[in-house]
């Protein structure tokens, strides 16, 4: 019986083993087949900038480049690019200089301080997040028109000064955060300004890199807002600039996805160098979300 038994659990656990290896591989495959539709359109978007203008529609499509390096020169030589962007990395930090330090105080306030009616304040944030953007557009140009911000990089940067989901997630970072190390600072004299800079801030830096990136990207990316709210390419960001290839005559294909393709790339580096501390963060306000 001992044999029997012996034999029947290296059964079991070779088919355990051959389990975990099958839920692997389909894992594996399923990550692939993740990755490559992921990374298709952009791969796409490589192609159709290396390739003819006659071969953009040509059924079926051309899955290879043919080496049509001309057309990032002319691309490049389309529009004032360095200017576009000087202006996009200004306006974006100073965006996420800007929802950092708002996030941080409101963020702080709501999880780690006890005043009235805070809960129904939070709640009223994050009604926020319930209305859209292009409902505003008329009475925010309205006011931007008054305070004669239109066509300046005010316009760009004020308005989105604060973010409810930097707010929202260094709120769910912060109510994790040991309150002990808080009530130490407080008796060895430290003020609760100085205990949020010195003491708190450094521990929420994975919250911190992800609020960053979000903001960064997503000024990066803005286009309607800055179509809208400018006129001039002296302080207009890149997407603004790809409009320089949507002209009455037709799209130039070509010469857009090349454009795409060199204003892409930059953020496309940041995001791989800082995807750890991003997902780090990511897992900080799940955990904070939990608890």
């Amino acid at each position: 019986m001992s044999s029997i038994s012996v034999k029947s659990e290296r059964l079991s656990s070779k088919h355990r083993g051959w389990q975990t290896l099958r839920r692997s591989w389909w894992g594996m495959l399923g990550g692939l087949v993740l990755t490559v539709l992921f990374l298709f359109p952009f791969y796409w978007v490589v192609v159709t900038s290396l390739n003819g203008s006659n071969q953009v529609l040509q059924f079926p499509p051309v899955f290879l480049p043919h080496g049509q390096w001309q057309n990032y020169v002319r691309a490049w030589n389309e529009a004032p690019w360095l200017r576009y962007f000087f202006n996009t990395l200004l306006i974006a930090g100073l965006t996420t200089l800007l929802v950092l330090v708002t996030s941080i105080l409101a963020g702080f306030a709501f999880g780690v301080m006890e005043f009235k009616g805070k809960q129904i304040l939070f709640l009223s944030f994050l009604a926020l997040m319930m209305i859209p953007q292009t409902v505003l557009l008329i009475p925010d140009y309205i006011i931007l028109r008054d305070l004669h911000w239109l066509n300046t990089y005010w316009a760009q940067i004020v308005p989105w000064g604060a973010s409810v989901f930097g707010i929202f997630l260094l709120r769910q970072f912060f109510m994790t955060f040991p309150r002990e190390l808080l009530e130490s600072a407080v008796l060895d004299g430290a003020s609760i300004t100085r205990s949020l800079w010195q003491i708190v801030v450094p521990m929420a830096r994975p919250a911190l890199v992800t609020v960053a990136l979000y903001i960064f990207l997503g000024s990066w990316n803005s286009f309607l807002w800055p179509y809208i709210m400018t006129s001039s390419p002296s302080v207009q960001p890149i997407e603004v600039g790809m409009a320089t290839f949507l002209g009455t005559n037709g799209t130039d294909w070509t010469g857009l996805s090349a454009a795409v393709v060199f204003t892409t790339l930059p953020v496309m580096i940041l995001f791989l160098v800082a995807q750890r501390q991003f997902l780090a963060g990511a897992f900080a306000a799940s955990s904070g979300m939990k608890g």
